[in-house]
């Protein structure tokens, strides 16, 4: 058993930067032979009354892919020694306030693309706890 633990977040103010981190811990993205690095990886968010929205992600071999809306502001990063993911925001907006997870994605996403699967239940291998982020005007 393992979970992802979030750290990070926080109360900021619109054009301020704030960097999210995630650890996996025991035997997290460790199962049938494979370890936490041959996962996609990602983050999503859920602003209150709002469904919830993927908002990066990164593949094993380091691809990387962003919602339009954090396009240029956000950069998703990984280290697989440390079996973290991280999440850099910057210039955030008002409009970025919400709780973010972090996420390791199942191996077999069907006909979704990962940004699709970590807005959507049931293509996540694990979920880490959620971290609010509030940024005001």
């Amino acid at each position: 058993q393992g979970r992802l633990v979030q750290s990070g977040g926080g109360s900021v103010q619109a054009g301020d930067s704030l960097k999210l981190s995630c650890v996996a811990s025991g035997d997290i993205g460790r199962r049938n032979g494979r370890e936490f690095g041959d996962h996609t990886v990602g983050w999503f968010r859920q602003a209150p009354d709002k469904q919830r929205e993927g908002v990066a992600a990164m593949t094993a071999d380091g691809k990387t892919m962003y919602a339009e809306f954090v396009k240029g502001r956000f950069t998703i990063s990984r280290d697989n020694a440390k079996n973290s993911v991280y999440l850099q925001m910057d210039s955030l907006q008002p409009e970025d306030t919400a709780k973010y997870s972090c996420a390791i994605l199942a191996l077999w996403l069907g006909d979704k693309t990962p940004l699709q699967a970590l807005g959507l239940l049931g293509y996540s291998d694990t979920e880490g706890q959620g971290t609010l982020v509030t940024v005001s005007p």
